[in-house]
């Protein structure tokens, strides 16, 4: 089966660079699987996983917190805010922050940021079921 090469970036670098056979992920408008070969598109992206399709059939995972994804025929750029691969996800880190994320919705007070608080919510649940492989 063909590959395409894949790179994951953010503003500290790259995180991701690797062939593979299949992306698979979570735009604004929904879910998308892109092969080798694809027409160029472009799509925002939401806070959730990236399945990558290796060539022996085998899965990586990489959690994202947005961004884009540029398809070309020989290479897909994802660009995040923040992305790690499954691997050096910080589990402890990832339920500290959701532990903390859930305090502050739990709060009745007018200074705390709501959207702020549940897309915080959002990311730690995102890394934790990354790195659990609950996807």
């Amino acid at each position: 089966m063909k590959t395409v090469t894949v790179n994951i970036v953010t503003p500290d670098g790259p995180v991701y660079d690797s062939e593979v056979t299949m992306v698979i992920a979570k735009t604004t408008s929904g879910e998308i699987g892109v092969l080798a070969g694809h027409i160029p598109m472009v799509a925002p992206l939401t806070i959730g996983a990236v399945k990558l399709k290796k060539a022996d059939g085998t899965f990586e995972l990489a959690a994202i917190s947005g961004g884009f994804i540029e398809v070309r025929p020989e290479k897909i750029s994802i660009l995040a805010p923040s992305a790690e691969v499954a691997s050096s996800i910080d589990v402890a880190r990832a339920k500290e922050a959701l532990s903390r994320a859930e305090g502050r919705l739990q709060k009745k007070q007018d200074d705390v940021d709501f959207q702020r608080a549940e897309l915080a919510l959002k990311r730690a649940l995102n890394r934790i079921n990354v790195q659990e492989g609950n996807i």
